[in-house]
């Protein structure tokens, strides 16, 4: 039987995400393998890797929101907008008090929008914006919502501070360092990244590729693991198979929208939607369903 789940990687720096998945690829010998939210080259922390079915279950955790812990070097401009790329300014600067850096940080907290680095995938008229820089090419790149959890100093010295930051999808750290700077009147680059959080996945839990290729098979974790956040429901034999084929049947009302699906012997089988009707009850309508891995 092919195995299916989700392996909590912790990605060392140097290896591209898309390196881990070819290496989650061959040691499993599966073809069907995927990730939730790139990590930079340089940068280390959690990546994690689905494999067999559970991979259809990549996005219930690209939305979740990320930790990370960064490292951000003043008087730098680079092209990539952290230490790796080339530098293109350079500029003294008054080391900030510890009082200001904390205000500045503060002031991220909330809503806002971030314009994305040109060294990014995003695409732009059908090209990755990294493409058109490594062109040498800069094109205008429309701001994006973003929302910064919390964000905390935790030490500063000379050149640079580390802080800690809870953010939603689509935050790049680099450009925060970069607004960080700006906002205290220095050039700042990002001189190191570690993700320590992907929604429920923590960096004390996550595994190296030595450990995963040491032991596999206990490497992977449940593909419901991603959906800590979504109450259960339990059906019987009749109804698991029903829901198994695609349709709809009546249940008691959890309260929420999204539930997770579980059969008469307690097997997750996918992700269902409660619609309310009255007194209580409800219709369940499959979303996602995982088939048996063959």
């Amino acid at each position: 039987m092919m195995q299916s789940g989700i392996i909590n990687v912790l990605k060392p720096p140097g290896m591209t995400s898309h390196d881990v998945v070819a290496f989650i690829r061959r040691l499993y010998s599966i073809k069907r393998v995927g990730h939730a939210g790139t990590l930079d080259p340089a940068a280390a922390g959690i990546l994690p890797v689905f494999i067999g079915n559970a991979t259809r279950l990549v996005e219930y955790l690209t939305d979740a929101d990320k930790s990370y812990r960064a490292e951000l070097t003043f008087g730098l401009e680079t092209d990539t907008g952290d230490d790796t790329g080339q530098i293109i300014n350079r500029r003294s600067y008054n080391k900030p008090s510890a009082s200001q850096i904390k205000e500045v940080l503060t002031s991220f907290i909330g809503a806002t929008e971030q314009i994305p680095p040109m060294y990014s995938a995003i695409k732009v008229g059908g090209k990755k914006l990294y493409e058109l820089a490594r062109a040498g090419q800069t094109v205008e790149r429309k701001p994006r919502k973003i929302m910064i959890d919390n964000i905390a100093l935790v030490t500063e010295y000379e050149t640079g501070i580390v802080f800690d930051v809870t953010c939603s999808k689509g935050t790049y750290i680099r450009t925060l360092c970069a607004d960080i700077g700006y906002k205290l009147n220095c050039l700042a680059v990002m001189s190191f990244l570690v993700r320590t959080r992907v929604g429920s996945f923590s960096l004390e839990q996550s595994l190296t590729l030595e450990e995963i290729l040491a032991n596999k098979e206990q490497a992977v974790q449940s593909a419901d693991s991603v959906l800590t956040h979504v109450p259960a429901i339990v059906l019987s034999e009749q109804e698991s198979q029903a829901v198994k084929n695609g349709r709809t049947i009546c249940c008691e009302k959890s309260g929420a929208d999204l539930v997770k699906i579980y059969d008469y012997q307690n097997n997750f089988i996918g992700i269902g939607r409660e619609i309310y009707q009255a007194e209580g009850h409800a219709t369940l309508t499959p979303v996602k369903i995982l088939s048996p891995d063959r």
